[in-house]
């Protein structure tokens, strides 16, 4: 009875995975052995940061990260195996990833976050959701107009018809959540200092409920949903990454997650078609949005001026 019980929650706990029983880095409790340490190059976190488990007292049942007293997996719940915690070392160049960041998006590899442009410095008086929506507010007067959305999608190259729906949607939903009363507001306007009320589930709850940065559910998009370890994740994983980031009765948060993720591809559009670490924490922080109306602007500049050439 207990081996068949367990048999089926295997079988509905693996929700559709294809990567091995035991996870890359993880030591097998048969053999004691760990994985090949290629399994796991460069998981969103580093080429050679391994998080190898060791059993227990009773292996058959839970992982422990090394040297660690506590397990993070559960061998009976496939889940908990194949959907990775990021468990730092002691070396590790991310700080009490657990706390989440009021002004910057640290990563593994970027611990201090965003240096470019003067960002850190320029923006450490904003939550990073705010530095997340600051770039369609382009009159910097913390309230977001359709308009300004229209004009700022537009400024990345996005076509006509895509920016008016991207801009639709994104001022419905956001709107009622951020404005100063009761009723809706009939511009549909956002409001930069509430962006935090517009926060929903479903998502990698990377921003917490007051706008914050948190590294350690940032850096877990990668060790959980990463199979093969590039750095990043393909179109495969992402819808992996929907499904198993999905909270119950919240259709919301389900659409609106996966229009984040549509943006996000569409913004970025990867030639390989995987969505790279650094270029998601670009997102989150809003820095990679000017970065990306700078390169549209080059581009427009360039075909002009190639269309000059070939008229005279």
């Amino acid at each position: 009875m207990t081996s068949s019980i367990s048999s089926h929650i295997k079988a509905i706990a693996n929700d559709g995975d294809h990567s091995s029983p035991v996870p890359n880095g993880y030591y097998d409790h048969a053999d004691q052995d760990p994985l090949s340490p290629h399994s796991r190059k460069g998981t969103g976190v580093n080429v050679t940061h391994k998080k190898a488990l060791v059993p227990n007292d009773d292996p058959s049942y839970e992982y422990r990260p090394e040297g660690k007293p506590y397990a993070i997996a559960l061998k009976q719940y496939p889940a908990t195996v194949h959907r990775q915690l990021y468990t730092p070392d002691a070396n590790d160049t991310l700080l009490d990833p657990g706390t989440a960041r009021a002004n910057i998006a640290p990563t593994r590899e970027r611990p201090e976050g965003t240096t470019e442009r003067n960002w850190k410095e320029e923006h450490r008086n904003e939550t990073v959701l705010v530095q997340h929506g600051a770039y369609f507010d382009r009159d910097h007067d913390g309230v977001i107009w359709p308009r300004e959305t229209y004009l700022s999608l537009r400024d990345w190259g996005w076509s006509i018809p895509l920016t008016v729906f991207a801009t639709v949607i994104i001022h419905i939903a956001l709107s009622y959540g951020t404005c100063p009363g009761l009723l809706p507001d009939p511009f549909m306007r956002v409001w930069l200092v509430r962006i935090h009320k517009a926060n929903h589930g479903s998502d990698s709850q990377a921003y917490d409920q007051e706008g914050r940065f948190r590294p350690q559910q940032f850096e877990e998009i990668f060790t959980k949903y990463d199979r093969d370890g590039k750095g990043g994740l393909n179109k495969d994983e992402i819808f992996d990454y929907l499904k198993g980031q999905r909270l119950v009765w919240d259709f919301f948060g389900w659409g609106a997650t996966a229009f984040e993720w549509l943006c996000m591809y569409l913004l970025i559009w990867p030639e390989d078609g995987v969505l790279r670490k650094e270029d998601m924490r670009g997102v989150f922080d809003g820095s990679i949005f000017y970065t990306k109306a700078e390169e549209h602007k080059r581009r427009k500049l360039e075909d002009q001026r190639r269309k000059d050439r070939k008229r005279y």
